[in-house]
């Protein structure tokens, strides 16, 4: 059994009771996600309860539920609208003053065209007030049963940031398999879609780098060519 795509994660029984147990060797995101789920617990997010937390380690509820992606294109694209109501709700949370800062876009870009990424329309869009974001919402890490959302996971990833930035990567990311999945999640959230979009170069380059740095070779060789092939590149 496995909850979670960060660190080593295992099922274990407490107490008669099953638990998931998470183990980092990432100090800071090890405490971001103990600071976000300790913040969340009452806020009526459906995110794991924090159990226990030592060194390294974290002890939290087994949440119900299967990927968003688990069942057919049209349910996963209804999940994925439906999941704009919690991501919402989130970003009107004070933030945890534990959590670490925004990603800097600037070092990004800078890194990206270091490395010799294809082309890509950069401009930094303005930011808006931070907001508590979780810093990886898709697919793997929200859970529903039919098209409810039972669980948000992984909360190792959070932070003080901008929330369209965050709506704009989780947007950008489900449309790459399906097309429909920005709109719809745009939607679902009640956000512009042209200033969500204005966020989406900053992203291809995020994962670019993410793929030069650790593969595999196929996935970089595939968004290369994406993104050569960007309007106004």
């Amino acid at each position: 059994m496995r909850q979670g795509a960060v660190g080593h994660v295992r099922q274990v029984t407490r107490d008669g009771r099953s638990l998931v147990e998470k183990r980092m060797a990432d100090a800071v995101r090890h405490d971001a996600e103990v600071a976000a789920l300790r913040a969340l617990r009452g806020s009526g997010i459906p995110a794991p309860q924090l159990v226990e937390a030592a060194p390294g380690s974290i002890l939290m509820s087994m949440m119900p539920g299967e990927r968003l992606d688990a069942g057919s294109v049209d349910l996963r694209l209804e999940r994925l609208e439906a999941s704009m109501v919690l991501l919402r709700r989130l970003h009107a949370l004070e933030p945890p003053a534990a959590l670490p800062p925004a990603p800097d876009d600037a070092a990004i870009v800078r890194r990206y065209r270091d490395a010799g990424g294809p082309p890509l329309p950069f401009v930094v869009p303005e930011p808006s007030p931070p907001a508590f974001c979780h810093g990886d919402w898709g697919d793997g890490n929200v859970l529903a049963i039919g098209s409810r959302v039972t669980a948000v996971l992984d909360w190792e990833k959070s932070h003080r940031g901008d929330p369209v930035r965050e709506l704009s990567r989780a947007a950008w990311g489900a449309a790459r398999k399906d097309p429909r999945s920005f709109d719809a999640m745009v939607r679902g959230y009640g956000a512009d879609a042209e200033h969500v979009r204005a966020w989406t170069p900053i992203h291809a380059a995020e994962l670019w780098l993410w793929f030069a740095h650790a593969g595999p070779p196929e996935y970089l060789e595939q968004l290369t060519a994406e993104l050569r092939a960007w309007p106004s590149a």
